[in-house]
């Protein structure tokens, strides 16, 4: 009787496999769509504004303004110049991964 019931265990998990291999793949919690240019000029508008601010924040301080603190100053330039980077090498990786497809033979 336990082979019965191991053959019949073993043939419902073959019929499963061919279902799960009949269906296209896709992922549990598949996020809404993204745009990625919409993505990227977002995250690109956010660097600038960081940079802009910095730079107000710098300009303010050097004409002598007494509401700011150096920190609060050097805290701004690095955030900006951390940002800077991070997007410059998001450039760097999709210019490398464009130019590896690019190159790729037909």
């Amino acid at each position: 009787m336990n082979d019965i019931g191991i053959n019949a265990v073993v043939e419902q998990m073959r019929a499963m496999a061919q279902m799960a291999a009949d269906r296209p793949a896709r992922a549990l919690d598949a996020p809404e769509e993204v745009d990625f240019s919409k993505l990227l000029e977002d995250s690109l508008g956010k660097v600038n504004a960081m940079q802009q601010q910095a730079d107000r924040l710098s300009d303010a301080f050097a004409r002598g303004d007494d509401a700011l603190d150096l920190a609060q100053v050097m805290v701004a330039v690095q955030k900006a110049s951390v940002s800077f980077e991070a997007v410059t090498q998001v450039r760097n990786k999709l210019l490398a991964a464009y130019q590896e497809i690019m190159n790729m033979q037909a």
